[in-house]
C-alpha cells in the first residue's frame, strides 16, 4: 500500500497527537513501524506535541536494603 495524500495527512495527525510508530502502523494498516519512521523522517516531523505514554505500568521490583 502506498502513501496517498490522505494517509500522509493521517500519519501527520497521529504523530503530532503523540502516538508511537507502532500504533500508527496498526491504525493505517499495510505499513510497518519502520515504514512509518522512515516517512516521518522524510517529512521532517521530528517534533511531537507530547511524548507517547506506555500502555502498561512499568514493574520495578524493590531491591533488598543492605543491613
Amino acid at each position: 500500500m502506498g502513501w496517498t495524500d490522505e494517509r500522509v495527512a493521517t500519519l501527520k495527525k497521529l504523530w503530532l497527537d503523540g502516538l508511537s510508530a507502532s500504533q500508527i502502523a496498526k491504525q493505517l494498516g499495510g505499513v510497518t513501524r519502520n515504514a512509518v519512521i522512515g516517512k516521518v523522517h522524510r517529512l521532517g516531523l521530528s517534533g511531537r506535541a507530547a511524548p507517547s505514554q506506555p500502555s502498561r505500568p512499568v514493574y520495578r521490583p524493590q531491591r533488598p536494603r543492605p543491613a
